[in-house]
């Protein structure tokens, strides 16, 4: 007695098509087994269940199948036209680095000219350089933050100072001027 045929459609019953899944995953699982066994094949599968879960079968493991597979040459014409779009993506993306490389070494030494001259007009040694601000931690630029505020307040009230006496040497110099509008001698 044989068994019934088939019909190829998809099952409609949910618990009967999980049933049908496992047992058919199953001797898809070994049937291919049978096939790495017999004949020396390498076999990679993977399979999703109706409900998205994965499970696969590898000899020697699907890793190693899979790359095998992804990194294979295939055909000339596509590999060709792959590899030489690569490696002009390759080279145009090295060519731009260089560029930026090389923009990037020219402001830095623009950078260290502007740099000196600025000490030179303030007549410091050249030696002394101010502290990269990207080099320090957060606490010293947090100080440093302190002291500019600080030094910005004493500037502050020294132009003050200055705007004050300035006055008063301005008034000092002034010919006394009297309610009336006449200027009086100074005796």
């Amino acid at each position: 007695m044989g068994r019934r045929k088939i019909e190829m459609k998809m099952v409609k019953d949910s618990s009967s098509r999980q049933v049908t899944f496992s047992k058919r995953r199953t001797g898809l699982f070994k049937k291919a087994n049978e096939l790495a066994t017999l004949c020396g094949a390498e076999i990679g599968l993977i399979v999703f269940s109706p409900g998205g879960k994965p499970f696969s079968f590898g000899h020697p493991n699907v890793e190693s199948i899979a790359d095998r597979f992804l990194n294979q040459e295939g055909s000339k014409s596509k590999a060709g036209s792959s590899n030489s779009k690569n490696d002009e993506t390759v080279e145009r993306l090295s060519q731009q680095l260089d560029d930026l490389n090389k923009k990037l070494e020219a402001e830095k030494k623009r950078g260290h000219m502007l740099d000196k001259a600025i000490l030179k007009a303030k007549g410091l040694p050249l030696k002394s350089k101010a502290p990269n601000v990207r080099e320090l931690s957060q606490a010293d630029l947090q100080k440093m933050k302190e002291s500019l505020e600080q030094l910005r307040e004493k500037v502050k009230a020294r132009a003050c100072e200055m705007e004050a006496s300035s006055s008063l040497l301005l008034l000092a110099n002034e010919p006394d001027v009297e309610t009336d509008g006449t200027v009086a001698k100074n005796e």
